[in-house]
């Protein structure tokens, strides 16, 4: 998709983006028209990993309850709206880069394709790893609550929005990397500092996976919790080889100014003993 000059008129901007903005909105369409003709399927797909927590329908698939008549279209829509995005995420993604790309520098474009295959990349990993690891233990435990006070009656709605949340969380919460990568190369925060305030940033993951996840279970959040530490730990050690040079840069800047912070109260306690 051609990218657009650097300097233009303030309504050639407008204009741009009124264009981006309706590629985005047609692409939606077209999908969720798709997506709603096949949401029976997609919905089958996502219960499969919670198949045994639900009972089966007269061809062996999950089934799910729908409590009215308008709650079956209310959420073969909401799939189809879900799936949709998912689907045209890389579509939005570059159409958003691409109107932003002309205001960075000629040294700063040259990250702009490894930056939209990597958010894809790590969106679509995250929701892969939710649906193979996550979404079956976190429904066990929520299931396993209601033993001794009642029946589980799994809902049509509840139970496919909080499966898309939990899809949408992990697809999201898995672009840390990202985002740390780009913390050290743009020196917004030197690797040094990432490195070595581990401990406040271990909380701030904790506390992000608490508001992440959809639902009240801990075994969801420490799962998160888990994957995102790794995460991180992956994305410093991947910045600290690709970026090797600039980190021995910034650690000696680092220690320039710890050096020269202590020879100025070096000097003030001995200009105070004098006094």
């Amino acid at each position: 998709m051609p990218i657009g000059p650097a300097r233009m008129p303030l309504f050639d901007h407008l204009g741009e983006l009124r264009m981006r903005l309706v590629r985005i909105i047609a692409c939606l369409a077209v999908a969720v028209v798709v997506f709603y003709m096949a949401s029976e399927t997609i919905g089958h797909f996502l219960l499969q990993p919670i198949a045994e927590f639900l009972p089966q329908d007269a061809q062996g698939f999950a089934s799910t309850l729908a409590l009215d008549p308008f709650e079956g279209f209310s959420t073969r829509f909401k799939v189809s709206v879900w799936a949709s995005l998912v689907a045209c995420a890389p579509v939005i993604l570059w159409q958003i880069l691409a109107f932003f790309l002309p205001a960075l520098k000629p040294s700063e474009r040259k990250w702009f394709v490894p930056t939209f295959g990597a958010a894809v990349a790590l969106f679509v990993f995250g929701t892969i790893f939710c649906y193979l690891i996550i979404l079956n233990p976190a429904f066990q435990w929520l299931t396993d609550q209601a033993a001794g006070f009642g029946t589980v009656a799994p809902r049509m709605s509840t139970y496919i929005d909080t499966i898309v949340k939990f899809e949408i969380g992990f697809g999201v919460a898995f672009e840390l990397p990202l985002v740390v990568f780009y913390l050290v190369i743009f020196d917004v925060v030197p690797y040094k500092k990432l490195r070595g305030s581990w401990r406040m940033v271990y909380v701030v993951l904790m506390v992000i996976s608490a508001m992440a996840t959809p639902d009240a279970s801990p075994v969801t959040m420490l799962l998160m919790f888990a994957a995102m530490i790794a995460l991180y730990e992956g994305s410093l050690l991947i910045a600290r080889i690709v970026l090797s040079g600039r980190i021995k840069k910034q650690n000696a800047e680092i220690a320039a100014e710890e050096a020269e912070e202590a020879a100025e109260e070096l000097a003030l306690k001995k200009a105070k003993a004098k006094k």
